[in-house]
């Protein structure tokens, strides 16, 4: 067995906390009403707690472990593709399957309100898969600079950006145009592109920060 592969194996065995709230949350969560939320919109909580939990906890156990930086980050990186092509999936049944028998005149699913199913089932499918990576990636390597005055000044980069962007109509406009470039996409090769070429530059991104992280 690869070193990579028992990552990987580890990574989601120890993910189960994760796995447990996702389901409690898409199973119990209800709406009430003539519109109503998809309850597959909630399987995408589980992209947003998983880079917590890998980064957070499982980090320090495999250096204490003996793995390589290395094989550890490209382990998070193969558990956030197959993680993100399981949500995906999973979305899209509960879309195709589920959604039409909700006693409800319109249910909202994401995927709809971003515009991919314009594209067929399977190019929304791969559009959900490629987002989802990319918001993954995006949080682990947010996260992984924390401990670094950088993670710090990008925190409050981030936040100056909403707090400024939001209010002034020029500025709202371009933060618009980003999330419409990188979520709210109805062309599937574009928003394809832009997502695999983000979450490459941010891979790279989180090589150089992981090069700097200690125990």
């Amino acid at each position: 067995m690869s070193p990579v592969f028992a990552i990987v194996k580890r990574l989601l065995a120890s993910n189960k906390i994760c796995f447990i709230l996702t389901a409690l949350v898409a199973v119990c969560a209800t709406s009430s009403g003539d519109v109503v939320l998809s309850n597959g919109n909630y399987t995408w909580l589980l992209a947003v707690l998983t880079p917590f939990f890998f980064v957070c906890y499982d980090f320090t156990k495999f250096m204490h472990l003996g793995a390589s930086k290395k094989d550890y980050f490209i382990g998070c990186l193969a558990g956030y593709g197959f993680l993100a092509l399981c949500i995906s999936v999973l979305n899209t049944l509960i879309h195709q399957f589920l959604d039409p028998i909700v006693p409800a005149r319109t249910v909202i699913n994401l995927m709809d309100v971003c515009g991919w199913t314009e594209n067929g089932v399977l190019a929304a499918e791969f559009q959900q898969m490629c987002f989802l990576l990319l918001a993954m990636i995006f949080l682990h390597v947010l996260l992984s600079m924390q401990a670094h005055w950088y993670g710090w000044l990008t925190d409050v980069l981030l936040a100056a950006v909403i707090c400024v962007f939001t209010p002034i109509a020029p500025l709202r406009g371009i933060l618009a145009g980003f999330f419409r470039l990188i979520m709210l996409n109805g062309s599937a090769p574009l928003h394809i592109g832009i997502c695999l070429v983000l979450s490459a530059g941010l891979a790279l991104g989180g090589i150089a920060v992981l090069k700097h992280k200690t125990l």
